[in-house]
């Protein structure tokens, strides 16, 4: 039953609100689309800046204490690749195949943010997977990794000068794990592990340009008591290491009510442990990601700004592209 209204809630949210498609971007360039985008009673890009930032003693770009926010993203990507299946016992290869897969992956996710402190923002995002795998004909309905962020401003915005976050977040492994299923038959729509990460961004405004960037650190969490048959051996546990992701771009104001922001990502992979019943291990070796996003604002509204994306993958790990829309969701309870 609870299958079933998964499915039914995801499909209500890919019809009912994909006015187009688009990559969640950075709270940073979410931040400069507002500020470079003119409301009504604003004279000119600066002014607007200068009212969005408030450039008082105490101001912060975060959260308003007290306020509440939710917002809802749709990102499609596209992943062709060849599976490479190999087992070697005494330096013997005993088991060689390789696997074309085709992966058309679509989440829906709400993402909620509360402001704590004026500097200090908590928040949650839940998603919801639809997966397809052309190559096997498999499919999959349910709920991804529900994770949650912590967003921390040491230091009050002064104008001119370079605004500094700090964040934490922890990442449940609630999705369908692949160390779980039958690989054969099912599709997996989580990491299968728990996931600790913290990071810092930095943006300045250079009007009417705002640049940003960020570097962060992940750990991953063994998963351990699997079960899993993989062709004539039992896997027992996974070792998936850590990982370290840095990102950079900025964000342009083409008028008051259309905005572009251009940016790359580059993330490494460390090489992942499998541990079988037989005291085998076989290692996946450590990957390196590069993508690069390009994402467009469009005010809507006095009040609604809609992101729409395009993600192109720069390494052979990286899917190789993406699509999606984000958008704010408006409730009389959650406004300020």
């Amino acid at each position: 039953m609870n299958r079933w209204f998964v499915r039914g809630l995801i499909l209500v949210s890919a019809t009912g609100l994909l006015p187009g498609m688009a990559l969640a971007q950075d709270g940073n360039v979410d931040q400069a689309r507002d500020a470079l985008a003119k409301q009504e009673g604003d004279k000119d890009s600066s002014r607007q800046l200068e009212e969005v930032f408030q450039a008082a003693e105490k101001n912060y770009s975060l959260q308003k204490k007290g306020t509440h926010s939710l917002n809802y993203s749709f990102d499609y990507s596209y992943t062709a690749d060849q599976r490479l299946d190999l087992a070697i016992t005494d330096g013997s290869v005993r088991n060689l195949d390789v696997v074309p897969s085709a992966t058309h992956n679509f989440t829906n996710s709400f993402s909620y943010d509360y402001g704590f402190l004026d500097n200090l923002t908590v928040g949650a995002r839940i998603p919801l997977v639809v997966k397809y795998d052309t190559e096997d004909e498999l499919n999959l309905y349910d709920f991804g990794d529900i994770s949650f962020t912590g967003r921390w401003q040491p230091f009050a915005y002064v104008p001119g000068k370079m605004s500094t976050t700090l964040f934490g977040t922890f990442t449940t492994k609630t999705g369908v794990s692949p160390y779980e299923i039958d690989i054969t038959e099912q599709l997996s729509s989580g990491s299968g592990y728990y996931s600790l990460g913290a990071g810092l961004s930095l943006s300045k405004v250079l009007d009417p340009v705002v640049v940003f960037g960020s570097l962060s650190a992940t750990y991953n969490l063994p998963a351990e008591d699997l079960q899993q048959v993989r062709g004539a051996r039992l896997l027992q546990e996974v070792e998936p290491g850590f990982g370290i992701s840095g990102s950079a771009g900025f964000a342009y104001s083409l008028s008051y009510d259309i905005s572009l922001s251009i940016s790359a990502q580059l993330s490494y992979s460390d090489e992942t442990i499998l541990t079988f019943s037989n005291g085998e291990r076989a290692m996946a070796q450590d990957q390196m990601t590069g993508f690069l996003s390009m994402s467009l604002g469009t005010r809507v509204s006095d009040t609604t700004i809609v992101n729409t994306s395009l993600g192109i993958g720069l390494t052979e790990d990286a899917p190789d592209f993406s699509l999606g829309v984000s958008l704010p969701i408006n409730f009389s309870g959650l406004k300020e």
